[in-house]
């Protein structure tokens, strides 16, 4: 009798044994799936984008479309390339974000569409900015302005915009977004932005006010030497020889692997009639860009 009681509770304990462990099981691959999404998110929030990064592919490599992994992985990829030493690195990185947060759009819920396309918009510009040619301006534009259009706010929307207005030579749609950016955030880049597209729209004067504005108290030394070459070319264009001259020397004096200054001084010299003085700072131009589309032209048509 004891032995049958003994063998009926060792067969009950077998049971209840063999279901824990199933339970267990089953449980522990729940609670591991999840956690994978919470790690994810507990990295986000962590700023953590190598282990966002990392997370989320592996969850895409079991769920394809997860939108959540492909949001957060597009994410990632984007500020990684930005950190990123090697170009070929940050165009790879930005092409993965760019794939994912298009993915990640499609099946996208309403309170996240203008984010990702926010997203989408920055990342399009700096895949055109790392480009050798602009030919993804025009997708930084589409993206940035429906952001907008559906509500998502950034100040540094107009910023971007005004910037793939340029590289799109939409000259007068630039400055309108340079100027609203001004508004967010007066910056010494901004407001050279501003007078570059005045100087492109034929505007030399309004160019010039903007460019005093910079020479008031800028401290970066590359933007002041964009703008002395700026200040150049309309004095050059204003025949004001002397005034540009000095521009154009000054700039070489802090810089002399400047092929722009070189070029612009060999026109000058044109316009004086120094055909002789004018090939002789092209060709200084071209010792230091031998691709200098300015000074190669002038070469050719002197030949």
């Amino acid at each position: 009798m004891l032995v049958g009681r003994l063998a009926a509770t060792f067969v009950v304990v077998a049971a209840l044994a063999v279901a824990f462990v199933l339970a267990s099981r089953f449980v522990f691959a729940r609670f591991r799936g999840d956690a994978s999404v919470v790690n994810l998110y507990r990295a986000w929030e962590s700023y953590d984008y190598q282990n966002v990064y990392d997370i989320s592919t592996d969850i895409l490599r079991k769920k394809t479309f997860n939108n959540a992994a492909l949001m957060l992985h597009g994410y990632a990829a984007f500020f990684l390339s930005l950190s990123a030493t090697d170009t070929t690195q940050s165009q790879d990185l930005l092409d993965e974000s760019i794939n994912a947060l298009r993915l990640a759009l499609l099946t996208a819920k309403d309170k996240t569409v203008s984010q990702l396309e926010y997203m989408l918009g920055k990342a399009y510009f700096y895949k055109d900015t790392f480009s050798s040619y602009y030919y993804y301006a025009d997708l930084a534009v589409r993206y940035l302005t429906r952001a907008r259009r559906d509500g998502y706010q950034a100040d540094d929307i107009p910023e971007f915009l005004g910037l793939s207005y340029a590289s799109l030579d939409m000259t007068m749609e630039s400055i309108s977004a340079f100027t609203e950016a001004l508004l967010v955030r007066e910056s010494d880049l901004l407001l050279l932005s501003i007078a570059e597209q005045y100087y492109k729209a034929g505007q030399s004067v309004a160019a010039g006010q903007y460019l005093y504005r910079i020479s008031q108290d800028c401290k970066d030394e590359k933007i002041l030497l964009r703008g002395s070459l700026l200040h150049g070319q309309i004095a050059l264009e204003d025949e004001k020889y002397a005034e540009a001259e000095k521009e154009f020397q000054a700039i070489l004096e802090k810089n002399e692997n400047s092929a722009d200054a070189y070029y612009y001084l060999g026109v000058l010299y044109e316009k004086q009639g120094d055909s002789a003085r004018a090939r002789s700072q092209w060709r200084r131009a071209l010792r230091v860009q031998p691709n200098h589309s300015g000074a190669l032209k002038k070469m050719a048509d002197f030949r």
